[in-house]
């Protein structure tokens, strides 16, 4: 999955309720291709991943008695809801809302396909389940990063100039002090997760000030040093 670019494009596209075309329902075949993981339905229980029943409007990390990850329980604890626009994002590309998620699954490419998957779990979360432009039943269209911004060359030497705040938090030498390292992550990898915090599909409220002030240059400078560091 590649984050949005910019915030109003997420917004326009989760305004634009129906403009994908899921069915109503949504497609129960999609979600063959999660059944190996998770279940969802009056008999579902947890396996390798939670059972998803009740899914939208919870606190990611916080269905009680299934062991998370220590980078869901962390999203959630900074505040990520799975709502229509979080989920899209996540089915899409785990990684670019939860960087070290235990989920093997590599995402959905397809718009339709994720629309589909998300009208069908609807159908076993609360109500309103029946008005499509309403939270957190909003369908959404596609919020794709601009490939440019994605094959953009960040310079190693400007990005550690700009690394100051950074390192503040994030140790340079890897180690994970209750902050997840951001050392020799791939660089796409790192511009996708802070082009999230600057859409504000990421929620921590600091890293989202401090994305949104750099430019996708910048943000490729930093990709760039934080990879390369030995």
């Amino acid at each position: 999955m590649r984050a949005a670019s910019t915030a109003s494009l997420v917004a326009a596209a989760w305004l634009a309720a129906g403009a994908v075309g899921a069915a109503e329902g949504g497609d129960a075949s999609v979600f063959a291709r999660c059944a190996g993981c998770h279940e969802v339905g009056p008999a579902a229980k947890d396996r390798i991943g939670p059972h998803l029943n009740g899914l939208f409007g919870r606190r990611a990390g916080a269905h009680a008695g299934f062991a998370y990850s220590e980078s869901m329980q962390r999203a959630g604890n900074d505040g990520l809801i799975w709502t229509a626009a979080t989920l899209d994002a996540y089915i899409e590309n785990p990684r670019a809302l939860v960087s070290k998620t235990r989920m093997s699954f590599r995402g959905l490419a397809s718009a339709q396909d994720r629309a589909d998957l998300l009208a069908y779990l609807r159908r076993f979360s609360d109500d309103p389940s029946d008005l499509p432009e309403a939270e957190p039943t909003a369908r959404g269209v596609d919020h794709d990063i601009d490939p440019s911004i994605l094959a953009l060359k960040g310079d190693p030497e400007y990005g550690e100039y700009l690394s100051t705040e950074c390192v503040t938090c994030h140790r340079v030498d890897g180690g994970d002090a209750g902050i997840p390292s951001i050392t020799r992550w791939p660089t796409e990898d790192f511009v996708v997760a802070m082009q999230a915090y600057k859409c504000a599909l990421r929620p921590h409220p600091v890293m989202q000030m401090l994305a949104g002030r750099l430019s996708d240059e910048e943000i490729a400078a930093l990709a760039a040093y934080f990879h390369e560091i030995k």
